[in-house]
């Protein structure tokens, strides 16, 4: 990887991993609903007008934006509004790299292969003991409820990965933006129901610099220039390349999380992200190092 590309990849790992953090600011000043439907619209707009809609047909660009655009962030802002801490946030969401495993298995017939399944039971035990800190309250005060909807955020995303899979090579730039249009509406209806009238009027009336800058920054920094720069990345090298740069995520927003918010985490959470991540990494590298001792003992 050209060292051009080498930066992009380590500005990408750090639009995404300090995004935690901006969700967490954005929600002092907007409910969780509203911010989704705000994000989601400075996204679509103006960038839908410049970029072409990509080739694929409308019930997978429905399907892609109702998973990883509404699905996705409702459930994770709702999270981190209701208890889930902005760093623990980062690790728990990767969770998605298991259920799309699971996902690909039911619905591609896809198999398992053993680092799969070593890497599943590490992450799988170090989530484990992150929910049971979410029932002992945590060091931060994570609450169930936030650890539970963490998860549902990871298992749509997972789905949306399998909505990428299903419709194969496309405009991952032109997904992003073109798909930003389909949430918007379902948040804002969704955020009227359940967040009330007057909440939404208050929140827009008495809105923030800093809410602002949190609502651009997930907008144009975290979707658009993130998911940009990655698809550049993807189209010049092998996704095995370009994946692992995703491990470094969780640990951004765990350090970004501690240094701008003071999150601590407990001795018993600090050891499940450590086996969460230490999982992602067996799935990633398995079959690399699989291959690698195949090849020096023949």
């Amino acid at each position: 990887m050209s060292p051009k590309d080498l930066l992009f990849a380590l500005v990408v790992v750090l639009a995404w991993g300090v995004n935690f953090v901006v969700i967490k600011v954005g929600l002092h000043g907007v409910p969780p609903l509203l911010l989704g439907a705000l994000r989601f619209m400075l996204a679509a707009f103006p960038a839908v007008l410049f970029v072409k809609r990509p080739r694929m047909p409308l019930r997978w660009l429905l399907a892609y934006g109702a998973t990883i655009s509404l699905g996705q962030f409702a459930f994770l802002f709702t999270a981190m509004y209701v208890g889930m801490p902005a760093g623990l946030a980062s690790v728990v969401l990767q969770a998605q790299a298991f259920f799309t495993l699971g996902f690909a298995a039911v619905f591609l017939r896809e198999r398992f292969h053993a680092q799969n399944v070593i890497g599943l039971l590490i992450a799988a035990g170090g989530l484990a003991l992150i929910g049971a800190q979410s029932m002992g309250g945590g060091a931060q005060g994570m609450t169930v409820a936030g650890f539970v909807l963490t998860l549902c955020a990871a298992c749509m995303w997972a789905l949306g990965n399998i909505v990428t899979k299903k419709v194969g090579k496309v405009d991952l730039v032109g997904l992003v933006v073109w798909a930003s249009l389909v949430p918007p509406l379902p948040f804002l209806v969704l955020s009227y129901w359940m967040e009330g009238s007057q909440r939404i009027v208050a929140a827009l009336s008495g809105i923030g610099v800093a809410s602002v800058g949190a609502i651009v920054y997930l907008a144009f920094v975290a979707t658009l220039i993130g998911y940009s720069l990655w698809s550049r990345l993807l189209s010049k090298y092998p996704a095995s390349q370009v994946a692992p740069f995703s491990l470094l995520v969780p640990i951004v927003g765990l350090a970004s999380a501690s240094l701008l918010l003071g999150e601590q985490l407990s001795a018993a959470e600090i050891g499940g992200a450590v086996l969460v991540m230490g999982g992602l990494a067996v799935n990633v590298f398995g079959g690399w190092v699989k291959q690698r001792l195949g090849a020096v003992r023949s």
